[in-house]
């Protein structure tokens, strides 16, 4: 007798997995950065907008598939046409590659919860040389945060062809962060159930408190009116519409096949398009609001640089002048140097090299995404903080509970279709397929670990789920409008939950939806082959800086590898089921007499 299929025990869990898997790093460190480059609040325009044309009915389409064929990726495909089988497979190869990459942060999230502990917090201050003379040289010319970075953490090669060796401390944080997500999955919607309702409501208690702080921060409104004053011209720009699409499809983790193996434990009679409206208002609503957090730390750290450098520069001019102490201010600063200008030209030109143009602008208008933001913008700010140690530990904390949350989702899309499968379950118990599947992720996983390690995680994260994501939710919208057909699937939704299929719905999913996936498969395309030989930064010890090297045959190698191998099975699937089926239909054939 086969087994009953694991159901939610309530649909509040449902959609606190869905939450806590859409919710995840993209909101905290994407969305602040896109809001920074593309006009502040008048980004919301063409993000809200792309909300209700892209995201919201893609993610109620998944879920719909989900609860309908009560299966993974592989099976529900599979189940509304043989040919689509490649589809589900598609999304679990992205989820493979997702699940690898990502854990890694997790890893340095744990690396530096464990390092929030102790005071001075130790990137808030360059370590002394080897002869205890002075500071780290390569500390000196970039920051304490970017050394503890790149220095401690990663300690980075020059160039991704210096592999060096696996850094046990980060490999150590690795294994610590698989064995939780292990303890998070290995009794499936059971034990991911409980889990979810503490990883989906921790962050928003955290980010809670750092609004609270970060509004009385001195200088937090210089961030907020960043943030919020509106650059309507940015509106003209196409890129500022290809981001806000891109960022509503990434975030919200379509095209992964989570969300259809979520959905797949649901009760038929479960109000899937209520839970993707109020999963993905959630998600848009959460990347708003983790964006006034950061803006307002943003305020904070510009207006501190800002006036560090004044009182530099202040200093310098006292001392070389032999002025009064007290007699230069910030706001008499200016009308000074245009007298010493002019009373001292030779004395002041001997000077001028060494002041620092102070721009509390400049300081606003830099743009930081990704590990920067998280694991230098952050902690920079927060070193700064009093009582920085408690500040730390909630933001590492949250950071964790983001990406655990993510992680449920990543690996709920691998673990699914090989549960569903009876060849596989026959012979393993969930647990051991679960314990099997994180070991081998962990394991690859010790690559990004290594000196070169940080090299190799942004080719990941850069090309191991873009192009593929997009023709993997296109074929998806297509595959259920054209090939089992919009009127059937409707009358499923009828038949499941009791309600009619709005008009609004059917419009996205037949003809919105799919021309704008093209369009932006189109511009990927576009980018990749304008921009040319493909590059990455590099850290130069000696600079203290970033610098653009290009990448070497072999990793291009690599990329060319990470968006085939999920994108070719579709094609390569389908050709396999139509060969099989010649080759039955043949041996089908009586013979003639």
């Amino acid at each position: 007798m086969e087994k009953a299929r694991p159901l939610w025990a309530n649909s509040l869990q449902f959609v606190f997995a869905c939450i806590s898997y859409a919710v995840g790093l993209g909101n905290v460190w994407r969305f602040p950065y896109l809001c920074q480059m593309y006009g502040g609040g008048s980004f919301l325009v063409p993000y809200i907008i792309m909300l209700f044309v892209e995201g919201m009915p893609l993610l109620y389409l998944e879920l719909a598939v989900g609860q309908r064929m009560r299966q993974g990726s592989i099976g529900a495909w599979r189940t509304i046409s043989p040919y689509l089988s490649g589809v589900g497979l598609a999304s679990v190869v992205a989820s493979f590659f997702l699940a690898t990459y990502y854990n890694i942060i997790n890893a340095w999230a744990f690396w530096y919860l464990f390092h929030s502990f102790q005071d001075p917090l130790p990137w808030s201050v360059c370590p002394l040389n080897h002869n205890r003379t002075g500071y780290d040289e390569e500390c000196e010319k970039a920051s304490s945060t970017q050394y503890f970075w790149y220095r401690k953490t990663l300690n980075i090669s020059p160039s991704i062809q210096d592999s060096g060796r696996v850094q046990w401390e980060p490999a150590l944080c690795l294994v610590l962060a698989w064995l939780v997500v292990y303890l998070c999955i290995l009794r499936g919607t059971e034990s991911t159930g409980k889990v979810v309702y503490f990883t989906a409501s921790l962050p928003y208690c955290v980010l809670l408190i750092y609004l609270v702080r970060g509004l009385t921060l001195h200088g937090a409104t210089n961030g907020l009116s960043y943030m919020f004053t509106p650059k309507l011209e940015q509106l003209a720009n196409p890129k500022a519409w290809i981001n806000a699409a891109t960022q509503i499809f990434f975030s919200l983790g379509l095209g992964f096949g989570s969300l259809i193996a979520f959905a797949s434990y649901n009760q038929p009679s479960n109000n899937c398009q209520k839970h993707a409206i109020i999963v993905s208002l959630i998600n848009s609503s959460t990347s708003i609001f983790a964006s006034i957090v950061t803006f307002s730390i943003y305020g904070f750290k510009a207006t501190f640089n800002y006036e560090s450098c004044l009182d530099k520069v202040i200093l310098l001019l006292t001392n070389s002048f032999d002025l009064e102490d007290g007699f230069l201010t910030p706001s008499n600063l200016e009308q000074v140097k245009s007298y010493l200008a002019s009373a001292f030209p030779s004395k002041y030109s001997e000077v001028l090299p060494q002041i620092k143009n102070c721009s509390l602008q400049s300081e606003l208008a830099t743009a930081v995404q990704g590990t920067g933001l998280s694991f230098i913008v952050y902690t920079e700010a927060i070193k700064n903080m009093e009582v920085s140690q408690l500040w730390s530990v909630l933001y590492f904390l949250m950071l964790l509970m983001l990406g655990i949350g993510s992680m449920l989702g990543n690996t709920a899309a691998i673990l699914t279709p090989l549960t569903d499968s009876k060849v596989i379950s026959r012979h393993l118990p969930k647990e051991a397929i679960s314990g099997l599947v994180c070991l081998v992720n962990c394991v690859i996983g010790l690559v990004f670990t290594m000196e070169a390690g940080n090299y190799w995680f942004d080719i990941f994260n850069d090309y191991a789920a873009t192009l593929s994501l997009l023709l993997i939710v296109l074929v998806e919208t297509i595959a259920v409008c054209y090939v089992y057909g919009l009127r059937r699937f409707e009358s499923d939704l009828k038949a499941m939950t009791g309600r009619t299929l709005n008009w609004y719905w059917k419009v996205i999913w037949a003809g919105v939806s799919p021309l704008l996936i093209i369009s932006l498969f189109v511009f990927y395309l576009t980018d990749y082959i304008l921009t040319g030989t493909l590059k990455y930064q590099a850290w130069d010890a000696s600079q203290g800086q970033l610098v653009t090297k290009d990448y070497p045959p072999y990793a291009l190698a690599v990329i060319g590898l990470l968006v085939a191998s999920s994108t070719m099975c579709i094609p390569l699937v389908a050709l396999g089921t139509f060969i099989m089926r010649c080759f039955k239909r043949k041996g089908d054939t009586p013979p003639v007499a």
